[in-house]
């Protein structure tokens, strides 16, 4: 699924006012092309990060406190150097994606486990966490645009909705998963169907290119979790038991070739970026 997610398409007639930017400009846009390559790695990483957390938890014996303070600690370190770096980079960039993948997966988990939070709560406040970063974003940049993350205050609004998005995932997927009972991979079709949905509802009737972009990236996050779930769980939980190991094993190294093929290639880096490495 490919989106054109452009500026414009977020910005409303402002009787030809400029929106005022936040933050030092870069001049080139610091996310990937959105593209089949985008969608593939986004879904591996959530299947990552479904897997990883439940494998560090469980198999390492480093419990929800320590693997979510390992990880925070990680993540925090990746962001470091993306917010450092002047333009997209694949091997920074996705890193960061598998991190925060992670990150969100835990932070909902101890929300539902540890602190017993019900599903239904944190999905509302994950929701409204989210909401209020789009809110915040829009009115300072007016647009949410993934091809314009450019500037400090949009590149921090833009990681702030990615991690709410994936911890929003978590908990609506899980509760999807044990409210409704459907099995992993009834579940995994269903969510498949439901971003095909937005996609039809995108090319087909129109939908804002910035929310259906949005709304997709969310739902990736219960299909990849659902994927994940169904190759690692044992035969008699309904999964095909592979095993976490494994598992993570496979969908990283799937990762890791795509991630470096794009690197040595750059297909996924937008029009933007290359005219802003043109001009300098």
């Amino acid at each position: 699924m490919a989106y054109e997610t452009s500026e414009t398409a977020a910005i409303p007639s402002t009787g030809g006012a400029v929106a005022p930017s936040y933050g030092r400009r870069m001049g080139r846009n610091k996310v990937p092309e959105v593209t089949v390559y985008f969608w593939i790695i986004k879904v591996l990483c959530t299947t990552v990060g479904e897997t990883a957390a439940d494998l560090l938890n469980e198999k390492a014996g480093l419990g929800l406190s320590g693997v979510s303070a390992l990880m925070g600690a990680l993540l925090a370190v990746v962001l470091v150097v993306q917010f450092r770096t002047t333009a997209y980079r694949a091997g920074v960039y996705w890193p960061a994606v598998a991190l925060i993948s992670i990150v969100g997966t835990l932070i909902s988990d101890n929300l539902t486990d540890t602190m017993g939070v019900p599903l239904e709560t944190s999905t509302t406040v994950f929701a409204i966490a989210l909401a209020i970063v789009f809110m915040v974003w829009y009115r300072r940049e007016r647009t949410l645009s993934i091809h314009s993350i450019d500037t400090i205050g949009r590149e921090a609004c833009y990681w702030l909705a990615v991690l709410f998005t994936f911890a929003l995932g978590t908990a609506a997927g899980d509760l999807v998963s044990e409210r409704i009972d459907l099995g992993y991979w009834v579940s995994a079709v269903l969510f498949a169907l439901a971003i095909a949905a937005v996609g039809l509802a995108h090319f087909q009737l129109g939908l804002d290119a910035v929310w259906s972009f949005w709304i997709a990236y969310v739902l990736t996050r219960p299909l990849g979790a659902s994927v994940g779930d169904y190759l690692s769980q044992p035969t008699g939980h309904g999964g095909v038991g592979l095993g976490a190991v494994v598992t993570s094993a496979l969908f990283l190294t799937v990762i890791l070739g795509l991630v470096v093929y794009l690197a040595v290639t750059r297909r996924d880096v937008t029009e933007q970026a290359r005219s802003a490495r043109r001009a300098a």
